[in-house]
């Protein structure tokens, strides 16, 4: 048998990581398993106050397949990572918040609002600056890559542009940049 590499087993999951654009997880239930590698391959995790995350997979004899083990251990450490998949204990969203899993933790009703509203924030700023951003911050985890020469290349890539120079020239006559223009 074949081994496939964990991008071919997580390919949908590794795409959204790496999507140019960001992706946010708004969880107001159940997110285990699947569900919370599915989160945590997004960009942002909002949380409501009934939401529960978690790792069960050793009760079927089975480990976290789709990067739960990889993504667990960058978002919240080793030690709180390996008592969550071993333990297959699942915390609540206040947990999940102070242990760094989720951004924030709102109402039920207040979740989708917050979500849009980081977005807006989000949007505001310049575009392709976001998608450096979000393949900058991927290059520190990828052992294929020096994050730091990642970042170096990818900040040089941002002079010269139309959208560098609108921030530029909006910082300079102290008004704010209009960057809704380069979404595409």
């Amino acid at each position: 048998m074949k081994v496939r590499s964990w991008q071919d087993v997580d390919r949908k999951w590794y795409k959204i990581e790496r999507s140019p654009k960001p992706i946010i997880a708004a969880v107001n239930g159940f997110a285990l398993g699947g569900g919370c590698e599915l989160a945590m391959s997004c960009h942002f995790r909002l949380a409501s106050e009934q939401a529960k995350f978690g790792q069960p997979e050793v009760n079927l004899g089975l480990i976290p397949g789709y990067g739960g083990t990889q993504r667990l251990v960058q978002l919240i450490g080793k030690g709180k990572s390996l008592e969550l998949m071993m333990t297959a204990a699942m915390i609540n969203a206040d947990e999940a918040k102070q242990l760094g899993l989720v951004n924030y933790v709102t109402s039920a009703e207040e979740l989708l609002p917050k979500a849009k509203e980081l977005l807006a924030v989000i949007m505001s700023k310049g575009p392709d600056a976001i998608a450096k951003v979000i393949s900058a911050v991927n290059a520190y985890y990828d052992p294929a890559q020096n994050g730091f020469d990642a970042e170096i290349m990818l900040f040089g890539e941002c002079f010269g542009t139309d959208e560098m120079k609108e921030g530029v020239g909006a910082f300079l006559e102290k008004r704010k940049a209009a960057f809704g223009k380069y979404f595409k």
